[in-house]
């Protein structure tokens, strides 16, 4: 199993000196979440919540993803980085194939690119990007994308995006990888046909073990049933060494957490992530 901190609703002045630490005590990933802005009125019914609200509040920092991990992979050797999520479909495919390309380059391969729909409506209308196609543009975004990664040159005809040949240099020395989040049957359903792993939300061990199997049928009916599937769990009732070999035996390959919760910190202050990170390196991740 690998292990992910998420730095979520963190202090982004934090970031570096808390992947720094992830890097030196044997973290596999960091992950940085998404959102560009957050409206003072939202009509959009938050989906992963029984009331429909949001976990967060307006004035929760949100880094530019990219951003956020060019930082932090200049500070680090080993440690890996993901977006959980990026919300693809807000943006140009173009113009993130360049970004995620050179940051792919520059960081020696070690960007995972996990992207989702997106919910939020009223951001897409900011943007002025198509909310109500999102799902089907961000499929036709990944082919866009894969083909400006080869270095080589390409053309595009689609439903959604159409170019001549054209060349984006450089290409990645390694694929990039793409996982998707949701849970969804649609969202499952990419994870079958067009993506390389899933990311959960919080769920607990059964219910994700549920959520695996229907992702590995969709697999399975797309013709990629051998492929490797790498998941990412967030899970809600496992809190120790036999509940993360449980996860693991489901088919859960990197487990996804914030460390300190686990011993009591708030996470409000650098140290408290440091200790948290550093205790969980040498209670769990030396374990398993």
């Amino acid at each position: 199993m690998k292990f992910c901190v998420t730095l979520a609703f963190n202090d982004l002045t934090h970031y570096v000196e808390t992947a720094k630490t992830a890097d030196e005590c044997g973290w596999d990933y960091v992950m940085v979440s998404d959102h560009v802005v957050h409206p003072e009125k939202i009509a959009t019914p938050y989906p992963y919540t029984d009331d429909g609200e949001p976990r967060w509040e307006a004035p929760t920092p949100w880094a530019d993803p990219l951003v956020a991990i060019a930082a932090m992979a200049t500070a680090t050797r080993n440690l890996r980085f993901m977006t959980s999520v990026f919300v693809l479909p807000l943006r140009n495919p173009l113009l993130v194939a360049k970004a995620v390309g050179t940051l792919t380059v520059l960081s020696g391969n070690r960007v995972t690119l996990g992207i989702g729909a997106g919910w939020m409506e009223e951001e897409f209308q900011l943007v002025a990007q198509d909310y109500r196609r999102r799902g089907r543009r961000m499929d036709e975004m990944i082919d866009v994308m894969r083909k400006l990664w080869t270095g080589e040159m390409v053309e595009h005809r689609g439903e959604f995006y159409s170019f001549d040949r054209l060349q984006m240099s450089p290409g990645v020395s390694e694929p990039v990888p793409i996982w998707s989040g949701g849970f969804s049957e649609a969202a499952l359903r990419r994870v079958g046909r067009v993506t390389d792993g899933w990311i959960s939300d919080l769920h607990s061990t059964e219910e994700l073990r549920e959520l695996i199997l229907r992702v590995r049928q969709h697999r399975a009916d797309a013709g990629r049933g051998n492929e490797p599937l790498p998941v990412v769990g967030a899970c809600t009732d496992a809190f120790d060494l036999d509940g993360f070999r449980r996860l693991e035996e489901i088919g859960v390959t990197h487990l996804l957490t914030m460390p300190w919760l686990f011993y009591g910190l708030d996470g409000h202050t650098l140290e408290d992530k440091q200790e948290g990170l550093r205790r969980f390196a040498e209670d769990v991740i030396t374990q398993m």
